[in-house]
């Protein structure tokens, strides 16, 4: 059968791909250490998985609105009203099964053929994926590790060019954890405005930040009607499999990503978005909890990994990942990784999964226990060790 041309254009995510091939070793009966995939290996929270519970024993299996049940619109509106400082209106809130789809819904919204998007590299590689199959242009913005991998604000306004329509931004950010401070927001901020460009703040890892709180661009100045905020619950709640996620932007797109939601799926799971309302209305105990638990991971494997000869790791500032600096071994990314799997049975991402500036790294997700952690430790000190 004959593909349309666009799917030539389309990417995918390595951490699934490398996660099957685990699988398969761990079929073939090897011990693999799981640091490759984004999910919190917690439970989700107890009251959220009564909630749901009780929502499919009172009847929530039917359908609801393409932009959600309004109980949930409304309880997001008031949670970012006050997690952003900046009014919300329901009207405004669109929820999704996940959170990808506001990413990929408001792209189609907005972006024409021959459109310029900047987005971080290395970065989220769906962004880049969208953007080609769109037939828009992607344009990569480095982030460099002498920069603490946030973006360089002078070699943003560099980039800009007539047919700049939309920047991505993520804070905390997958894959290197760094955080884009209220400066580098405002400078950032500047930019949009002066040359009337859209920007998409995936904001998905706001509630794990380990310095200080969390800070949106769409708190600034002018910043509410050129910004799409993506949010969700897979890693703040644990509830990655659930697929609920959530869009804030003005009213008048919102219909729009709605409308497209109504033509692709319909509407988000009813009694999940029941259980949302739980999750954001409940106590957040479980929360806090889990960010402590991933912060004290997170001490450990950069200790460990600036333990082992020839690997450096810089401290993140939030999410639940490290991007360590394998460069000095002279081999590429994506063949240290698959070794690294093969041979010492840890499977973590090659840099450049998450575009060609991540050439020189490799992704480690620290969404493990804190023995599997150390295993894992041990076994890349042994593996480097003899490289």
């Amino acid at each position: 059968m004959k593909l349309a041309e666009r799917m030539s254009r389309l990417g995918t995510e390595t951490a699934f791909v490398v996660l099957a091939k685990a699988k398969q070793l761990e079929a073939q009966g090897r011990d693999i250490v799981h640091l490759e995939i984004g999910e919190p290996d917690f439970n989700t929270p107890r009251n959220i998985i009564d909630s749901a519970i009780k929502a499919l024993n009172d009847g929530w299996t039917h359908y609801g609105p393409s932009a959600g049940l309004p109980e949930l619109r409304k309880s997001i509106a008031e949670e970012v009203t006050k997690t952003r400082g900046i009014k919300i209106d329901p009207s405004q809130v669109v929820v999704t099964p996940g959170g990808k789809p506001i990413m990929f819904f408001s792209m189609l919204a907005l972006i024409n053929e021959g459109d310029e998007v900047i987005y971080p590299n290395p970065g989220f590689p769906i962004y880049e994926s969208v953007i080609n199959f769109l037939g828009a242009k992607a344009v990569p913005i480095k982030l460099r590790e002498e920069n603490q991998f946030r973006l360089d604000v002078k070699e943003l306004a560099k980039l800009i060019s007539p047919k700049t329509r939309m920047m991505v931004i993520n804070s905390p950010q997958n894959p290197t954890g760094s955080v884009l401070t209220e400066d580098d927001l405002k400078a950032i901020s500047g930019i949009a405005i002066k040359n009337n460009i859209i920007v998409l703040s995936d904001e998905i890892y706001s509630r794990i930040p380990y310095t200080g709180k969390h800070y949106s661009i769409y708190s600034l100045k002018d910043m509410p009607e050129r910004t799409i905020i993506l949010d969700g619950y897979s890693k703040t709640y644990a509830m990655t499999g659930w697929r609920l996620g959530y869009g804030v932007m003005p009213s008048d797109l919102a219909e729009q990503v709605a409308k497209l939601q109504t033509n692709c799926n319909s509407c988000t799971a009813s009694f999940t978005q029941v259980a949302g309302i739980e999750g954001i209305t409940g106590p957040q105990d479980e929360v806090d909890k889990m960010v402590a638990e991933f912060r004290k991971r997170r001490d450990a494997v950069v200790a460990g990994l600036n333990n082992i000869k020839n690997v450096s790791c810089l401290v993140p500032d939030g999410a639940f990942y490290v991007f360590p600096n394998v460069s000095k071994f002279g081999l590429k990314s994506a063949e240290l990784a698959d070794r690294i799997l093969n041979e010492a049975g840890v499977a973590v991402l090659s840099g450049t999964s998450f575009g060609a500036y991540g050439e020189g790294y490799i992704r480690i997700s620290y969404a493990n226990s804190i023995a599997n952690i150390n295993k894992a430790l041990e076994r890349l000190n042994e593996f480097f060790g003899k490289l």
